[in-house]
């Protein structure tokens, strides 16, 4: 938590991490274009922030994307301000809501977890861990290929098209989404049928996590990609995917 604040004290870095919150995804090149210095200043601020976990990167093509990623600052909203504010948000940080304004086609979402890739794994896999500590539960065979189906508050969604694209055990798992289907609502009253409909006439996207031991925790990236720029998908897994992933970190290390 040292290292968020550090980071957060600078202006400059406030800064790139604002450019980012209106514009998620930015190259090196067009985080500098905003700020009158030197590549490599830009590129130890950066730096900085990487190892405080506020800034992810991902290689797309010959580029190196930049990502902002809020879990830090969750943490220390949920610690410290929202905990004499005796108030939650869940999901939220002291920046606007991630990608509340989005301009490439993928959601990417990075957090630390005290376990081991090997439960990780059982608690993405198995459904009878995840529906606990994801709050959905995926039955597949998990063999490339496979079909799967995607279950969540007793409502079962099998599709053709969900399938494991990729499935290498405690390192990476990528499949297609799951189908948009009316039963949804069930899950979510508040989701209209314009909005599933809406959701279910966008093309398929994928997601992928990719685990990585980092010393005695386990570094877990979820990207969520094949995402309209505008579309409703991307909206609702933007708000989804923090909330799930908050619930696994906070679930396994309270297991541990």
């Amino acid at each position: 938590m040292d290292d968020v604040f550090k980071a957060l004290a600078d202006a400059t870095r406030r800064r790139l991490l604002e450019s980012l919150d209106e514009q998620n995804g930015q190259s090196l090149r067009e985080l500098c274009g905003g700020l009158s210095m030197t590549r490599q200043s830009v590129s130890k601020h950066l730096a900085v922030l990487e190892t405080a976990n506020l800034v992810t990167t991902r290689r797309v093509g010959r580029e190196k994307r930049h990502y902002l990623n809020t879990e830090p600052i969750t943490t220390v909203a949920d610690r410290w301000i929202d905990h004499y504010a005796h108030a939650r948000a869940h999901g939220q940080a002291g920046l606007k809501t991630v990608l509340e304004h989005p301009t490439v086609s993928e959601f990417v979402y990075v957090t630390y977890i005290h376990t081991t890739p090997e439960r990780l794994w059982q608690a993405i896999t198995n459904p009878a861990f995840s529906r606990s500590y994801l709050g959905h539960g995926i039955e597949s065979d998990w063999l490339k290929g496979s079909s799967y189906t995607w279950i969540e508050d007793g409502v079962r969604i099998e599709h053709p098209e969900q399938m494991v694209l990729e499935s290498d055990p405690y390192r990476r798992l990528a499949f297609t989404f799951h189908t948009f289907t009316p039963e949804l609502r069930r899950i979510d009253p508040q989701l209209s049928e314009e909005t599933i409909a809406a959701a279910a006439g966008e093309p398929r996207s994928r997601v992928a996590f990719d685990i990585e031991t980092v010393g005695d925790q386990v570094k877990l990236t979820l990207v969520h990609d094949g995402l309209g720029v505008d579309g409703v998908v991307r909206e609702l897994v933007s708000r989804g995917w923090p909330l799930k992933l908050s619930g696994l970190k906070s679930e396994l290390e309270r297991a541990a």
